[in-house]
């Protein structure tokens, strides 16, 4: 949960300011289907992320 958490964080950190046009004045505009394909390709990643936990064994005996 913790890399899920600072992956999203880190991914809203940069794209939404860059999605905004914060780097619009010096040339630089985010077309719309790229955000789109960073947005699939983030939640893309949380889910492989998710589906590789299940292979970590949590269980009392095993620390």
């Amino acid at each position: 949960m913790k890399q899920n958490l600072w992956w999203a964080a880190g991914y809203n950190l940069i794209s939404v300011p860059l999605a905004a046009g914060v780097l619009a004045p010096v040339g630089f505009i985010l077309p719309m289907s790229v955000g789109a394909i960073l947005m699939s390709l983030s939640t893309l990643l949380v889910a492989l992320n998710a589906q590789l936990l299940r292979r970590l064994d949590i269980s009392p005996s095993s620390t």
